[in-house]
Protein backbone atom coordinates (compact mmCIF):
# COMPACT_ATOMS: atom_id res chain seq x y z
CA UNK A 1 0.00 0.00 0.00
CA UNK A 2 2.81 2.39 0.86
CA UNK A 3 4.45 1.71 -2.50
CA UNK A 4 1.22 2.65 -4.31
CA UNK A 5 1.00 5.94 -2.40
CA UNK A 6 4.64 6.76 -3.14
CA UNK A 7 4.16 5.94 -6.85
CA UNK A 8 1.01 8.06 -7.10
CA UNK A 9 2.69 10.97 -5.30
CA UNK A 10 5.73 10.70 -7.60
CA UNK A 11 3.49 10.66 -10.67
CA UNK A 12 1.53 13.72 -9.51
CA UNK A 13 4.73 15.63 -8.69
CA UNK A 14 6.15 14.85 -12.14
CA UNK A 15 2.90 15.82 -13.88
CA UNK A 16 2.69 19.15 -12.05
CA UNK A 17 6.31 19.98 -12.92
CA UNK A 18 5.79 18.98 -16.56
CA UNK A 19 2.88 21.37 -16.98
CA UNK A 20 4.21 24.17 -14.80
CA UNK A 21 4.37 27.70 -16.11
CA UNK A 22 7.49 28.57 -18.10
CA UNK A 23 6.71 32.22 -18.74
CA UNK A 24 6.10 35.45 -16.86
CA UNK A 25 3.47 38.10 -17.43
CA UNK A 26 4.90 41.63 -17.49
CA UNK A 27 3.34 45.05 -17.82
CA UNK A 28 5.09 47.52 -20.11
CA UNK A 29 4.05 51.01 -21.21
CA UNK A 30 2.24 49.55 -24.22
CA UNK A 31 0.38 46.86 -22.28
CA UNK A 32 0.71 43.26 -21.12
CA UNK A 33 3.39 40.99 -22.59
CA UNK A 34 4.63 37.49 -21.82
CA UNK A 35 8.29 36.57 -21.57
CA UNK A 36 10.08 33.25 -21.33
CA UNK A 37 13.44 32.44 -19.82
CA UNK A 38 13.48 29.02 -21.51
CA UNK A 39 14.84 28.85 -25.04
CA UNK A 40 13.72 25.39 -26.16
CA UNK A 41 12.83 26.36 -29.72
CA UNK A 42 16.01 28.35 -30.42
CA UNK A 43 18.34 25.36 -29.89
CA UNK A 44 21.37 27.65 -29.56
CA UNK A 45 23.23 28.89 -26.52
CA UNK A 46 22.13 32.51 -26.31
CA UNK A 47 23.57 32.97 -22.82
CA UNK A 48 26.80 34.93 -22.54
CA UNK A 49 28.33 38.33 -23.07
CA UNK A 50 27.36 40.51 -26.03
CA UNK A 51 29.91 43.23 -26.73
CA UNK A 52 30.00 46.43 -28.77
CA UNK A 53 32.99 46.11 -31.14
CA UNK A 54 34.71 43.79 -28.65
CA UNK A 55 34.36 46.15 -25.69
CA UNK A 56 31.83 48.00 -23.51
CA UNK A 57 28.95 48.65 -23.47
CA UNK A 58 27.92 45.05 -22.89
CA UNK A 59 24.83 42.97 -22.34
CA UNK A 60 25.24 39.72 -20.43
CA UNK A 61 22.47 37.13 -20.46
CA UNK A 62 22.66 34.63 -17.62
CA UNK A 63 20.51 31.66 -16.69
CA UNK A 64 17.03 32.03 -15.22
CA UNK A 65 16.47 35.48 -16.72
CA UNK A 66 19.21 37.35 -14.88
CA UNK A 67 22.12 39.33 -16.24
CA UNK A 68 23.57 42.78 -16.86
CA UNK A 69 22.74 45.58 -19.29
CA UNK A 70 24.92 48.59 -20.02
CA UNK A 71 23.96 51.61 -22.09
CA UNK A 72 26.60 53.75 -23.83
CA UNK A 73 28.66 55.75 -21.32
CA UNK A 74 26.66 54.29 -18.41
CA UNK A 75 27.56 51.83 -15.65
CA UNK A 76 26.84 48.11 -15.99
CA UNK A 77 23.53 47.39 -14.25
CA UNK A 78 21.92 44.15 -13.08
CA UNK A 79 18.69 43.26 -14.82
CA UNK A 80 16.09 40.59 -15.39
CA UNK A 81 15.21 39.57 -18.93
CA UNK A 82 13.18 37.27 -21.14
CA UNK A 83 12.24 36.75 -24.77
CA UNK A 84 8.69 37.61 -25.80
CA UNK A 85 6.36 34.61 -26.03
CA UNK A 86 2.65 33.89 -26.28
CA UNK A 87 0.35 33.04 -23.37
CA UNK A 88 1.43 29.38 -23.56
CA UNK A 89 5.17 30.08 -23.43
CA UNK A 90 6.00 29.58 -27.14
CA UNK A 91 8.56 32.15 -28.27
CA UNK A 92 7.40 34.74 -30.79
CA UNK A 93 9.77 35.46 -33.66
CA UNK A 94 9.98 36.64 -37.24
CA UNK A 95 11.87 34.38 -39.65
CA UNK A 96 13.88 36.13 -42.34
CA UNK A 97 15.86 34.74 -45.28
CA UNK A 98 18.99 34.10 -43.19
CA UNK A 99 17.99 35.31 -39.73
CA UNK A 100 15.42 35.18 -36.96
CA UNK A 101 14.27 38.18 -34.94
CA UNK A 102 13.01 37.98 -31.36
CA UNK A 103 12.06 40.69 -28.87
CA UNK A 104 14.18 40.81 -25.71
CA UNK A 105 12.52 42.47 -22.73
CA UNK A 106 14.63 43.68 -19.81
CA UNK A 107 14.18 45.60 -16.57
CA UNK A 108 16.87 46.96 -14.26
CA UNK A 109 16.85 45.47 -10.77
CA UNK A 110 18.67 48.38 -9.13
CA UNK A 111 17.90 52.07 -9.03
CA UNK A 112 20.59 54.70 -9.56
CA UNK A 113 20.53 58.23 -8.26
CA UNK A 114 18.82 60.36 -10.87
CA UNK A 115 16.81 57.48 -12.37
CA UNK A 116 13.36 58.45 -13.57
CA UNK A 117 10.27 56.28 -13.42
CA UNK A 118 10.92 55.48 -17.10
CA UNK A 119 14.24 53.88 -16.10
CA UNK A 120 12.44 51.32 -13.93
CA UNK A 121 9.99 50.24 -16.68
CA UNK A 122 10.32 47.17 -18.86
CA UNK A 123 12.13 47.95 -22.12
CA UNK A 124 12.24 45.99 -25.37
CA UNK A 125 15.08 45.62 -27.87
CA UNK A 126 15.65 43.41 -30.90
CA UNK A 127 17.49 40.14 -30.48
CA UNK A 128 18.54 38.69 -33.84
CA UNK A 129 20.29 35.51 -34.90
CA UNK A 130 22.14 35.63 -38.24
CA UNK A 131 22.66 32.10 -39.52
CA UNK A 132 25.18 32.80 -42.33
CA UNK A 133 27.62 34.76 -40.15
CA UNK A 134 26.91 32.69 -37.00
CA UNK A 135 26.36 35.83 -34.91
CA UNK A 136 23.70 36.93 -32.47
CA UNK A 137 22.95 40.62 -31.91
CA UNK A 138 21.22 42.59 -29.20
CA UNK A 139 20.04 46.02 -30.27
CA UNK A 140 21.79 45.46 -33.60
CA UNK A 141 25.17 46.50 -32.18
CA UNK A 142 26.22 44.13 -29.41
CA UNK A 143 27.18 40.75 -30.74
CA UNK A 144 28.24 37.28 -29.76
CA UNK A 145 29.47 34.46 -32.03
CA UNK A 146 27.86 31.06 -31.77
CA UNK A 147 28.52 27.49 -32.88
CA UNK A 148 25.94 24.99 -34.02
Amino acid sequence: MKIKIVLIASFLFTAVNSFSQNWDKIEAKDGIHYISHYMQNINLDILGKYMFNGQEPIVELKEYGTGFYQLHEQPIRPMIWGLECDELGALKYTKGFDNAKYILWYQYTTKLEGDSEEDSNWKSVEFTIHFNTKKMFIQGERSKDYKE
